[in-house]
C-alpha cells in the first residue's frame, strides 16, 4: 500500500500544455529522478503533478521552474513555506500570493493542506477559507481551456481539410472534375491548405513529441507526429519536384481526425473528476456571524473557530459546528447519502455544505477551511484519484515499449513494400507505413487504468465510501475475508444499562454509584452508559482520585478512601478479587447479548452492571451481502465470549474471536493472513488502529476516532456496515473495467497493426489509409474511456432513517 513519506512536502503543479495521457508516464519518471524528489505522480484526469520532495534539497518553486523549462508552461509560484502550517498568515511579496497552479503542503499534515483562494487570498487552517476552492477551480479551468483549444483547432482544420479532400484523388473518385482549383495544381493547392493544418492544428502533437524527444523519450504523440510529418514531407518534396502524386489529404485528415479523437478523450478524462470538484461549490461564499451581539455577513475565509454562526431556513451551513440555539431539519445527503433530512437541536453537530430546510438555528464553528468534513472528503478523493495503481505501472511500461513496436512496425512495413511491392510504388509503401505507425498508438493502453480508477473512486465517494488511494481500491477488490470490530461497528456504540446486580449486603444504588464515581473519568461508551444511568436515578457519585485505565481490563480509582475496580473478569482476577458468586449471573447476561461489568471495592466484589449495545439495524443485511459476495466474515472483539456470540448470532457472523486485548488484535489479523486470507479489517476505535494497519485493507467507520480514520485505507462516511459490501462492489467492478480496458487495448493493437501494414491487401485488396487509421486509433481510446464511465451505473445501498446510528469510540 502507499505510505506517506515522513518530513516531506507535496507540491501540486498544474500542467497547462500537457495534451496526451501517454506523455505523463515519461514525465513521472523524469520527475521521480530529480534530486530531492521522493515520489511523483500525475493525475491524468486533471493534468496535475503531485510531487513529494525533501525541502532541504529542492522546492516547489524550483520544480515548477524545471517543468516550465521542459515546456509545460507552469507558473513559477508556490506557497511560502510558513503558510503551510495552519494559523499562519500569508507572507512574502504580493506577487507570490497571487493564485497560481502550484500548491504546497506538509505531507504529514494532510488535514492542513494549503490552498490558494479566489481573488488572491490564501486560505489558512485556522482562518477558514474555501478549503481549496481556488486551486481546484483553477485546475478545472486549465482542463476546460485545453479541451476548448483542442475543439477550436479541430473546427478550423475541418474547414481547411474539406477542400483538400474534395480536390484530391478521393474527390475525383466521387465525381469532382475540377483539376486546378484557384488556378493552382492539386499538389500546390494541397500544400497551401495542409501547411496550417499540420503545423498549427497539429501543434499539440508536434510540441508534445518534441518535449519527449528532448528527454530521450517517445510517446503516442511521437507516433502521430511521425505519421503526419512523413505524409506531409513526402508530399512537400514531391510537389517541389513537380510531381502530382501527393498525400496532403492524408496528412490533413490524419491531423484533423487525431484532433477530434483527442478532444473526445480529453473531454471524457476531465469529465471523470467533475463530480468531486462539484462538491467544492456546496459551501456558500459567505457566512452570517454574530460577534459582540452584532450580526453581519462575512466572507467564508473570515470565519474562525468559536464564531457564532446564524443559519436561516433554506440557507446552506457554511462550516462545521455544534448547534447552540434553535431546531431544524438539515439535508446532509451530500455527505452521508441519507435522503431524509436530519433533526438538529442544541448539542447536535452540523456539517459545512449541508442544507438547512425548515427552522433557524445558531451554531458554534468547530472546524473551518481545510479542516471541515467536506474539505477533508474532497481532498481524500482527489488524492486517491491522483494516485497510481499497480496495474497502471504495468500499463505505462507496456505502453512505452509498444511505441517502439509501432515505430518498428512502420519501418518494417515501409521496407517490405518497398522491396516486395515495387509494383505499387513508393507512395503505397509510405501510406502503409504511416497507417501502421498511427494505428498502433497505445493511447488506449495508457488510459485503460486511470480512467477506471478515477470513475471508481468518484463513484465510491458518491456512495459514502472513500478510498484513500488507487492501491486501496485495487486491494479491496482482492480481499477474501472481512473482520469486524463489534462495538461501534456492528453495534450502535451507544450502550445503555439494563440490569444492576448486587451481592448480599450491598444495594444496587451503591454498586451503581461506586461504578459511576470511577467511570466519570473514563470516555469509554460503557462508562458513559453507567454514568448516565446513575444520573437518571438521581445518584451523586463521590469524587474519585488516582484514576488509572488498564487496557483490555477496565479502570480503577480511589473513592472515599477505598480503591474501586470497574471492569471485566480479567481485572478481578488480576487484582485477586473473588468474583465467583457473580460469574454465573454474568454468563447468563452475556448469553442474552449483554456485557457484564464487574464492580469491586476494597478487594471485595460488590456486584454487576449489565450494559447492552444494540446491533445496528443494517448489520445483518451487511453480513449477508458479504457472504453472497463469497467473503468470509469474522468478529474480532475484546468483549466477553457470551456477548460476542450473541451479536454474531444476531448478525450472521461466521467466526468469532472474543476477549482479545487491544495489542493482540493485530496478531489475530496476522494469523488469518498466514492462513492465506486477504483480510479487510473494519473498526472505529483507537484500539482498532494496529489491526487496521496490519490488515491488507483497513476500513474505518466515519464516526470513529481520528486515529482509526488516519490509519485506514478506506473510510466509510456513514456509520453503516452495509457500505463495506458496497466498497467491495465498487472495487471489483473497477477491477473488471481495468481488465476489460487492458484486454481491448492489447487485442486492438495485435489485430490492427497487421491490417494497417497491408497484410490483407494482396489477397483481399483491403488497404487502411492513414486517416482511417487515425479514426480507429481515436475510437479505441474513446471506447476505453466510455467503458470506464459505465461504472457510474453502480448504485449505493438504499438507506433507511435510523438504520445507521452514530457510532462511538470503543
Amino acid at each position: 500500500m502507499d505510505r506517506q513519506v515522513p518530513n516531506a512536502r507535496v507540491a501540486e503543479i498544474a500542467l497547462r500544455t500537457c495534451w496526451c495521457g501517454g506523455e505523463l508516464a515519461g514525465l513521472e519518471r523524469r520527475l521521480a529522478g530529480r534530486p530531492g524528489v521522493r515520489s511523483a505522480s500525475v493525475d491524468r484526469t486533471t493534468a496535475t503533478a503531485h510531487i513529494a520532495f525533501d525541502p532541504a534539497v529542492t522546492s516547489a518553486h524550483r520544480l515548477a521552474g524545471e517543468l516550465d523549462e521542459a515546456g509545460y508552461a507552469c507558473d513559477r509560484t508556490a506557497c511560502p513555506d510558513s503558510c503551510c502550517q495552519p494559523g499562519h498568515p500569508p507572507v512574502g511579496p504580493a506577487d507570490e500570493r497571487e493564485p497560481a497552479p502550484v500548491h504546497e503542503r506538509h505531507e504529514e499534515h494532510e488535514g492542513h493542506e494549503q490552498h490558494d483562494e479566489p481573488g488572491g487570498h490564501r486560505g489558512r487552517g485556522g482562518r477558514g477559507g474555501r478549503s481549496g476552492h481556488g486551486d481546484h477551480d483553477e485546475h478545472a479551468q486549465h482542463g476546460a481551456a485545453a479541451v476548448d483549444d483542442m475543439l477550436r483547432r479541430f473546427v478550423v482544420c475541418v474547414l481547411l481539410t474539406i477542400p483538400i479532400v474534395v480536390f484530391s484523388p478521393i474527390g475525383h473518385s466521387l465525381g469532382v472534375t475540377v483539376d486546378r482549383p484557384l488556378g493552382l495544381s492539386m499538389a500546390w493547392f494541397g500544400l497551401v491548405l495542409a501547411t496550417p493544418v499540420v503545423f498549427w492544428g497539429g501543434w499539440p502533437f508536434l510540441s508534445s513529441a518534441g518535449r519527449s524527444l528532448r528527454h530521450g523519450d517517445v510517446t503516442m504523440m511521437t507516433l502521430i507526429s511521425v505519421g503526419v510529418l512523413v505524409a506531409y514531407l513526402y508530399s512537400l518534396f514531391a510537389t517541389l519536384a513537380g510531381q502530382e502524386d501527393v498525400y496532403f489529404e492524408a496528412a490533413a485528415m490524419l491531423t484533423t481526425l487525431s484532433l477530434i479523437g483527442h478532444w473526445l478523450e480529453m473531454r471524457s478524462r476531465f469529465a471523470t473528476g467533475r463530480a468531486v470538484e462539484a462538491l467544492l461549490t456546496l459551501a456558500p461564499p459567505t457566512a452570517r456571524v454574530r460577534r459582540g451581539g452584532t450580526e453581519s455577513e462575512v466572507p467564508l475565509d473570515r470565519v474562525v473557530v468559536g464564531d457564532e454562526v446564524v443559519v436561516r431556513p433554506g440557507e446552506k451551513v457554511p462550516v462545521d459546528g455544534t448547534v447552540g440555539e434553535g431546531t431544524s431539519y438539515v439535508d446532509e445527503s451530500m455527505i452521508t447519502g441519507e435522503p431524509v433530512p436530519v433533526a438538529k437541536a442544541a448539542g447536535d453537530r452540523v456539517v459545512g455544505g449541508s442544507l438547512n430546510t425548515t427552522g433557524a438555528f445558531t451554531f458554534t464553528a468547530t472546524a473551518v477551511g481545510a479542516d471541515t468534513a467536506l474539505a477533508r472528503i474532497v481532498r481524500m478523493v482527489r488524492n486517491a484519484q491522483a494516485s497510481k495503481a499497480p496495474a497502471q505501472r504495468l500499463a505505462d511500461t507496456a505502453g512505452r515499449y509498444l511505441v517502439f513496436v509501432a515505430l518498428g512496425a512502420g519501418l518494417l512495413t515501409f521496407v517490405a513494400w518497398s522491396v516486395f511491392g515495387r509494383d505499387h510504388g513508393i507512395g503505397f509503401a509510405v501510406t502503409a507505413a504511416v497507417s501502421a505507425i498511427v494505428i498502433a498508438c497505445p493511447d488506449a493502453l495508457a488510459l485503460a487504468t486511470p480512467t477506471a480508477i478515477t470513475v471508481g473512486i468518484g463513484q465510491g465517494a458518491r456512495g459514502g465510501v472513500l478510498f484513500k488511494n488507487a492501491t486501496a481500491l485495487e486491494d479491496t477488490a482482492g480481499i477474501s475475508a472481512v473482520v469486524f470490530d463489534k462495538t461501534g461497528t456492528l453495534t450502535a456504540g451507544k450502550p445503555a444499562v439494563t440490569d444492576v446486580v448486587s451481592v448480599p449486603g450491598t444495594s444496587d444504588e451503591r454498586v451503581l454509584a461506586a461504578a459511576a464515581a470511577v467511570d466519570r473519568r473514563s470516555q469509554h461508551p460503557l462508562a458513559e452508559a453507567i454514568v448516565g444511568a446513575a444520573e437518571a436515578r438521581g445518584l451523586v457519585p463521590s469524587p474519585a482520585g488516582g484514576f488509572d485505565s488498564v487496557p483490555g481490563h477496565g479502570v480503577t480509582a480511589v473513592v472515599d478512601g477505598v480503591t474501586v475496580l470497574v471492569g471485566n473478569l480479567r481485572l478481578m482476577r488480576r487484582e485477586r478479587v473473588d468474583a465467583s458468586a457473580l460469574t454465573g449471573t454474568a454468563t447468563a447476561l452475556a448469553a442474552s447479548g449483554k456485557t457484564a461489568v464487574y464492580v469491586a471495592a476494597d478487594g471485595k466484589a460488590l456486584g454487576l452492571i449489565a450494559v447492552a449495545d444494540p446491533v445496528r439495524g443494517t448489520a445483518p443485511a451487511a453480513v449477508a451481502r458479504l457472504r453472497e459476495q463469497g467473503l468470509r466474515t469474522v468478529m474480532l472483539t475484546g468483549d466477553q465470549r457470551g456477548t460476542a456470540d450473541a451479536v454474531a448470532q444476531a448478525t450472521g457472523i461466521g467466526t468469532v474471536i472474543a476477549e482479545v486485548l487491544p495489542e493482540d488484535k493485530a496478531a489475530n489479523i496476522t494469523a488469518l493472513q498466514s492462513g492465506g486470507a486477504r483480510v479487510a479489517m473494519v473498526g472505529d476505535g483507537v484500539n482498532d488502529a494496529p489491526a487496521l494497519a496490519q490488515a491488507d485493507v483497513g476500513i474505518a467507520i466515519g464516526a470513529g476516532t481520528d486515529v482509526a480514520v488516519e490509519t485506514a485505507d478506506v473510510v466509510l462516511v456513514h456509520d453503516d456496515p452495509a457500505d463495506v459490501a458496497y466498497a467491495v462492489t465498487v472495487a471489483r467492478a473497477t477491477r473488471r473495467k481495468i481488465k476489460q480496458n487492458l484486454f481491448w487495448a492489447a487485442i486492438y493493437n495485435l489485430l490492427a497493426i497487421p491490417v494497417a501494414a497491408g497484410v490483407l491487401y494482396p489477397g483481399l485488396g483491403i488497404q487502411l489509409r492513414p486517416e482511417w487509421a487515425a479514426l480507429l486509433m481515436s475510437a479505441s481510446t474513446i471506447i476505453v474511456t466510455f467503458n470506464a464511465l459505465l461504472l457510474r451505473r453502480l448504485r449505493p445501498p438504499a438507506r433507511h432513517p435510523g438504520a445507521a446510528t452514530g457510532g462511538r469510540t470503543s
